[in-house]
């Protein structure tokens, strides 16, 4: 069987591939899976079994493609350090570039770097450091003493460079003949209380896909892969955004095994920016790296406390119990699932309230003055449920509408008016990287999912 797109998502533990039809009208065929092959040291032989079992779903003896993209959270996915100046401005800027594209942050520092901070920069490898620090024409020093002690280094390990533009060449000269590839970017926090994130985001997708093939097992990847390769999260952010442009604000919900992300594409009310006290990105992505429903379980059982679980799901300490010890990934019994689905709820609440904004009441000389932190999710329309949890289990859409019902007046959460969306084919990541060539199909492919008319 002839297969005009082959999308897979190469996980940490599981391999999928989604096949679509482009011409003349993009559909959605089928779906195969197989066991990520990290372990055996070469991810192509998972994303082959994957697509046998493809084929074996279609009926058919074999599958040939024009084209193999995909998308990847294997060997760690995209692992970033970010340093900046300010930890509330270019640090924030770096960092949320840095998510947006699909990192999974493990170490940000502010200020100059200390030797304590070298070594574990080198301790974690990154997949890509990103400096960053200063308004352009303002202050230098910081940057450039890291950007020294980084190149000086010498990792083979690519470096962003997002500060103070008057530093370009000087930086350029520091990492001159050193081991470290460098991309020069424009400054993530120009000017006081302005952001200007996507440059950084695009790089660093595109430096992820450079590079991805010198991750363990992913070193023969390009032998079948024949498009781009894509962090997994950063497709999730570019299908929301593509979806923004037709449908306006939305929020995405990714809730996993080990983490829920939470997708933000929204502008905010004019009422709130008045009184906003820092700017904040059209587009943002925040992932709680506690809140997941099946490594992660012990935590939201902990956060909730088993009393509070006991009397939500009206059953037994022994029975909780039970469910705890025999925990699976996939639910099977209607007790199993409820108990997910009430994990799957305080995982939603608490990732959307950590990712949302709220109003301050601070009090002078003038009297009480109200001011606005974070991000505004007021003016969100649509809720978008992603991942295995929030596609799957029988209580999706529920769980997804008690989101505005938790708010207790201060926070800047959606209204109660919002819609609720369900990636019903499980596809978003896919088409995030699909739209990178074929937005329109992509853009069609992802209404269906939604069932948006």
């Amino acid at each position: 069987m002839k297969i005009n797109l082959l999308v897979a998502e190469i996980g940490s533990t599981t391999t999928v591939v989604n096949a679509f039809k482009l011409n003349p009208c993009p559909g959605f065929i089928g779906q195969g899976q197989a066991p990520t092959s990290i372990n055996e040291g070469d991810v192509n032989i998972g994303l082959r079994e994957a697509i046998e079992d493809l084929a074996k779903n279609l009926n058919v003896k074999e599958i040939e493609y024009d084209e193999l993209i995909a998308t990847s959270s294997a060997a760690g996915g995209l692992r970033m350090t970010v340093h900046g100046l300010v930890y509330d401005m270019t640090v924030k800027a770096a960092k949320e570039a840095a998510l947006g594209a699909g990192a999974n942050i493990k170490y940000i520092t502010a200020g100059k770097l200390r030797e304590s901070d070298l070594r574990k920069i080198k301790e974690i490898n990154p997949n890509i450091i990103l400096i960053a620090g200063g308004v352009d024409y303002g202050e230098r020093d910081t940057a450039l003493y890291n950007s020294e002690l980084i190149a000086n280094l010498n990792l083979n390990i690519p470096v962003i460079y997002a500060g103070n533009i008057e530093n370009r060449e000087e930086v350029k000269e520091l990492f001159k003949d050193k081991n470290s590839e460098l991309y020069i970017v424009d400054n993530v926090y120009p000017k006081i209380d302005e952001l200007n994130i996507e440059p950084t985001r695009v790089v660093i997708q595109d430096v992820f896909e450079k590079h991805i093939i010198h991750a363990p097992g992913m070193r023969r990847v390009r032998e079948m892969v024949t498009g781009p390769i894509m962090p997994t999260p950063g497709a999730v952010m570019e299908a929301s955004s593509l979806l923004y442009q037709e449908i306006g604000d939305l929020v995405t919900i990714d809730v996993g095994g080990a983490t829920t992300d939470v997708h933000s594409v929204t502008e905010g009310s004019e009422e709130i920016e008045r009184i906003l006290i820092s700017p904040e990105p059209l587009a943002k992505r925040t992932v709680e790296g506690d809140l997941g429903v099946y490594v992660n379980m012990h935590n939201i059982v902990n956060m909730v406390g088993k009393e509070e679980l006991m009397e939500e799901m009206n059953i037994s300490g022994e029975e909780l119990e039970r469910l705890i010890e025999n925990h699976k990934p996939i639910p099977e019994t209607e007790l199993e699932k409820t108990f997910v689905e009430k994990l799957t709820l305080h995982a939603v609440i608490t990732a959307v309230k950590r990712h949302a904004g709220h109003l301050r009441h601070v009090y002078g000389p003038g009297g009480k003055k109200t001011l606005a932190e974070g991000k505004d999710l007021t003016n969100v329309k649509t809720i978008i449920g992603t991942g295995g949890a929030l596609t799957r289990l029988p209580n999706r859409v529920e769980i997804l509408k008690e989101i505005p019902l938790s708010s207790k007046g201060n926070e800047l959460l959606p209204t109660k008016e919002v819609n609720i969306l369900i990636d019903n084919y499980y596809i978003m990541a896919s088409l995030g990287v699909m739209g990178r060539k074929y937005p329109e199909e992509a853009l069609k492919l992802l209404k269906e999912s939604l069932q948006i008319q």
